[in-house]
């Protein structure tokens, strides 16, 4: 079993554990101001949207929020608690989507369970379905920790470097950078 079966099978497997934990908080709620200034336009696509919390506040701030995610049962409670959303089982490195569709991709530590080696190309993804004017918001675990935690979910670290490299490497520039002792976080819009 490859690494993203692996992550997915233990969202999967404690799929109650993880809906009670993801739904305590939106990060969006309460992080996303430069996000939505960045933002051209209504479209968000949330990748790796879990149980909804994220998707919840961009559609009470009036965005027409997307969720994608890998995990069927946490799709299930987005849907039940995201009215006016759409949601899609799926794998952020081959996006169900058409070119431009979204005017802003949220990626809020979920782009961090895919393998470096997929790295660049998932990018690229993001950047095919997003429109010229488009933004990304990534958060990512900086290195420090083993890559796969007790519950076998696999996790990619970056170095604040490094991350700004792939991002250049897959054409996108970077607009805000923010580094805390665990995490990477970057607005960034195509080049």
């Amino acid at each position: 079993m490859d690494e993203v079966a692996r992550t997915r099978a233990a969202y999967e497997g404690d799929a109650d554990s993880f809906v009670e934990k993801y739904l305590s908080e939106s990060v969006a709620a309460r992080y996303g101001g430069e996000f939505y200034e960045a933002l051209s336009g209504e479209r968000i696509l949330d990748v790796g949207c879990g149980p909804g919390a994220d998707a919840a506040a961009f559609e009470d701030d009036g965005y027409d929020v997307t969720g994608l995610d890998i995990t069927r049962s946490l799709l299930r409670t987005a849907d039940e608690l995201v009215s006016d959303g759409s949601f899609v089982r799926g794998d952020m490195r081959r996006l169900p989507f058409r070119d431009g569709e979204f005017d802003g991709i949220w990626s809020c530590a979920s782009f961090l369970h895919v393998p470096r080696a997929d790295a660049r190309a998932t990018l690229g993804e993001f950047r095919r379905v997003l429109t010229d004017e488009g933004v990304v918001f990534l958060s990512v675990k900086r290195p420090g920790v083993e890559r796969r935690d007790p519950d076998e979910r696999y996790f990619e670290r970056y170095r604040r470097e490094e991350f700004e490299a792939l991002l250049a490497d897959a054409a996108f520039d970077p607009l805000t950078v923010e580094t805390s002792e665990r995490w990477v976080s970057v607005i960034a819009a195509p080049a």
